[in-house]
């Protein structure tokens, strides 16, 4: 396989600048194009980003995305037009965003994870074995730390152990889904899963789901301290997705956990 073409949206963010530190440093990584939302004038790597259109995707075989709903969806419409693959990053979409997501899967390669870490992705596994391990007596919630300029909460990797949750129990996630807390010091523990979200400083991501019958909690936690965690595992799901023919896919179908 040759180098792959990439195109990076959302390139003044954190995780575009992110993207575009590692896209430099990996040689099978060749760095095309880069959008965003409004004129930048600036370039990086020799490229000036543009807005989202068909000429600024067209030399890429693949776009990463780390943005918000709105734009994912713009980038989608065009990457369907254009027969794109796509990563997708961005979290905070509805159930029906999502299904729309489905949609698009069906004539294009999609990968979406609301984390790129092999640290979480094990996580959300080990949450699904806990979950269908423990009996009905357990309760469950989840609470995530991430810094102050976040907006969207839940995290997208909290609702990732949300669903591995739910799995666990053959349930569908959005059922299951409790009170969202935000800032909250402690929470309880509910029927449904109940979530706690904290927005301070710079941290880039903690996140814990814990498990209690009364008698005794189980927890299961996980710290990230890289920001390249996110851009090494975007980029090694890439490489993974230029195989794969339309659908949508996880960072699990990728690790291939059973």
């Amino acid at each position: 396989m040759g180098k792959i073409n990439l195109a990076i949206t959302g390139c003044m963010g954190r995780m575009g600048q992110q993207l575009i530190k590692s896209a430099s440093k990996d040689k099978s990584i060749k760095l095309v194009s880069l959008t965003e939302n409004r004129v930048v004038n600036k370039k990086f790597g020799g490229i000036k980003p543009e807005l989202n259109t068909e000429k600024a995707f067209s030399k890429s075989n693949i776009i990463i995305d780390f943005t918000v709903p709105k734009c994912t969806f713009e980038v989608l419409k065009i990457a369907y037009k254009l027969k794109k693959k796509v990563i997708i990053g961005t979290t905070g979409f509805t159930k029906k965003e999502e299904n729309l997501i489905k949609k698009f899967s069906k004539k294009i390669p999609i990968l979406k994870a609301g984390n790129m870490s092999l640290g979480v992705n094990l996580l959300m596994y080990l949450t699904e074995i806990a979950s269908k391990s423990l009996n009905n007596n357990y309760l469950s919630k989840i609470s995530e730390i991430h810094h102050k300029h976040k907006k969207d909460y839940p995290s997208g990797t909290a609702l990732m152990l949300g669903k591995g949750i739910s799995d666990g129990k053959n349930k569908d996630l959005y059922s299951l889904i409790g009170k969202k807390y935000l800032n909250k010091k402690s929470f309880p523990y509910g029927k449904k899963i109940n979530f706690n979200s904290i927005r301070k400083g710079e941290i880039i991501g903690e996140h814990e789901v814990n498990f209690s019958s009364g008698k005794e909690i189980i927890t299961l936690n996980h710290e990230a301290f890289d920001r390249t965690l996110y851009s090494d595992g975007a980029l090694t799901a890439a490489k993974w997705l230029m195989k794969k023919k339309s659908g949508l896919y996880s960072m699990r179908d990728l690790l291939n956990f059973s």
